[in-house]
């Protein structure tokens, strides 16, 4: 593939569940090493899922606690400071994009300059896969009512109305080349059958060398069990019954509980399958073919065979029902991952609260420093006579140890918190 000009920039925009993790936790690890091929892997994290959603006019997906920030600007700002390397972009909260704010995002990334990339697998895999994330984000509806409702009534009545803008596959690449052109936009039809294909075609597209990009076995990024994913769902509905904080449901179930889980317990054999009816599956199969047939006749760069798209896997059909419980192993972990983030959450707090203390105190020793030079010279300027030969400095220095004492004496009132708070019961 390669051949690409010096001043390109890549945009990967997914779609969800499309090996989006496994490519972005390898440019991620390989950070460090990318520019001396001349590239830059933009942002800090494995992928800058704020600046996308900013993008493309979705909520942030981690709270809004600096909404004054623009996260697609400091993105923007870090691909210019890059100068002459080339920047890789990737996220598959772009994929959400409507036509207005494709435009939008390919005009701030440099126009003609910007090659995107899609990478796609079967939707008869897809299906219970992004199911049970969005379970994990509050989905209340079973399997079986989220495929009736996602096949069979419109998008303003479906759970998620976002699901087909991302997977409708045809359509998303068709909106994509229409703004960039063919000859800008690479599909790679990933080949499950073969876990090293997705890496080597970026490989090829980043003309990088082989076997330059590497998996990230740090990274647990495997889908939830039907036991599991139920078990997530009632819970959401006694969640949502509790009147809680939203809040928390990100900060203790979404980043703490689910990641915990998925880390430390694996289920075995059959079990990790969720099964999709076979009417499901066959309606999956006729859109994959729709949609192959619709990224033919707009002619990008292809890598892979689109026919895949249409592929239904024979051990994926059935009845999605049953083996509704978890294993003990797995109901330690969802307590512990739930402690963990909390204690982690209450670090973090601690933590805030010492720096703020810190600024408090230099700010206050600041202004003591700034008091005493004042006080010294009217000292100076009251007493002439008396104080003909003590430098201000010296008269400052004196004011300002009182000063220092007073703020050591508050810091100290701080870390020992409020009286009385044990337990009195």
């Amino acid at each position: 593939m390669g051949g690409l000009p010096g001043d390109t920039r890549f945009l990967h925009i997914g779609p969800f569940k499309s090996g989006t993790t496994a490519i972005q936790g390898a440019l991620h690890l390989a950070r460090t090493r990318l520019p001396e091929q001349g590239l830059a892997y933009i942002g800090k994290r494995r992928q800058p899922a704020g600046a996308a959603q900013q993008a493309v006019g979705q909520p942030a997906m981690f709270g809004s606690a600096h909404q004054h920030d623009s996260y697609w600007q400091q993105l923007l700002e870090e691909v210019e400071a890059k100068g002459d390397l080339r920047p890789i972009v990737s996220s598959e909260f772009f994929c959400e994009a409507d036509d207005d704010a494709a435009r939008r995002v390919v005009r701030d990334l440099g126009g003609s300059r910007v090659h995107v990339i899609v990478t796609l697998r079967p939707l008869a895999k897809i299906l219970s896969a992004q199911w049970q994330q969005f379970v994990q984000a509050g989905l209340l509806h079973s399997y079986e009512e989220w495929l009736e409702a996602t096949f069979n009534r419109p998008p303003s009545e479906q759970p998620v109305p976002t699901f087909w803008r991302r997977h409708d596959h045809g359509s998303l690449v068709s909106r994509w080349c229409e703004i960039v052109g063919p000859q800008n936009l690479t599909v790679i039809a990933v080949d499950d059958s073969d876990p090293g294909m997705l890496l080597r075609s970026f490989e090829e597209i980043l003309d990088l060398p082989d076997g330059f990009l590497a998996p990230d076995e740090t990274q647990a990024n495997r889908s939830l069990s039907y036991g599991e994913a139920e078990f997530f769902r009632r819970f959401n509905h006694e969640f949502l019954a509790s009147d809680l904080d939203e809040l928390m449901y990100g900060r203790y179930i979404r980043r703490g509980l689910a990641p915990h889980l998925k880390l430390h317990h694996r289920p075995s054999g059959e079990d990790a399958v969720i099964h999709t009816p076979a009417w499901a599956m066959e309606r999956a199969a006729k859109v994959g073919a729709e949609s192959a047939a619709t990224i033919a006749g707009v002619s990008p760069r292809i890598m892979g065979d689109l026919a895949m798209l249409s592929e239904v896997p024979g051990n994926r059909v059935g009845d999605p029902s049953g083996g509704e419980t978890i294993p003990v192993e797995a109901a330690a972990h969802t307590v512990l991952g739930t402690l963990i983030a909390a204690r982690d959450r209450e670090r973090s707090r601690e933590k805030a609260a010492d720096k703020a203390t810190e600024a408090a105190a230099r700010k206050a020793a600041a202004s003591a420093r700034k008091k005493a030079f004042k006080a010294a010279e009217k000292a100076r300027l009251r007493d002439p006579d008396r104080l003909p030969n003590v430098p201000a400095r010296r008269l400052a220095r004196e004011l300002l140890k009182r000063g220092v004492r007073k703020v050591a004496r508050a810091r100290r009132r701080v870390s020992r918190g409020p009286r009385n708070q044990g337990d009195s019961h």
